[in-house]
């Protein structure tokens, strides 16, 4: 069995021989194709493991990394929710609080209006007596200016008898 190069097995089929020679020639031609296919498929495997396990390496490590951001988000989170529970305790006791004072003032302010009601009516009471301030008002008004009125008779008398008064002190021996 002799092996023959692949331009010289075209040659023959060219030239049309016999075929018992093709069939003897048909093995070593099979066998030729499959050692071609796997040099072509070993070629393409170098190529694709340049390109896939660096791509395998850099997803793995991605997956670490946002692994460890979804691990650090859950856990800030759960001190968001510790911290936003406990903000919302302080919040619901201090609103409690505000409702109590809020009742204290609709007490206070309902205490006010009796007060000022009372006052309504105390006001309605004084209303005679003001005739009575108005005319005692008057009397008042009226005194000042009888007041006024001696303040300058004295002041004139004091004029009047002030003058031979001092000349006459100027004479006497105290």
């Amino acid at each position: 069995m002799t092996t023959k190069t692949p331009h010289e097995r075209d040659s023959l089929e060219e030239t049309g021989a016999p075929n018992a020679e093709a069939e003897e020639n048909e093995p070593v031609a099979s066998q030729f194709a499959m050692d071609r296919l796997s040099q072509a498929f070993e070629t393409s495997a170098r190529r694709w493991e340049l390109i896939v396990y660096p791509t395998l390496f850099a997803f793995i490590i991605l997956a670490a990394y946002g692994f460890y951001l979804v691990f650090s988000l859950a856990k800030d989170v759960h001190y968001l929710a510790i911290s936003v529970d406990s903000n919302m305790t302080v919040l619901a006791s201090n609103m409690q609080s505000i409702s109590d004072n809020m009742g204290q003032i609709s007490s206070n302010v309902r205490t006010m209006t009796v007060g000022v009601d009372s006052m309504a009516r105390d006001v309605a009471v004084l209303e005679p007596m003001l005739s009575s301030i108005e005319a005692m008002d008057h009397s008042m008004r009226s005194m000042t200016f009888t007041t006024s009125t001696m303040r300058d008779d004295l002041g004139a008398m004091n004029r009047n008898l002030g003058r031979p008064m001092h000349f006459m002190n100027s004479f006497m021996p105290w």
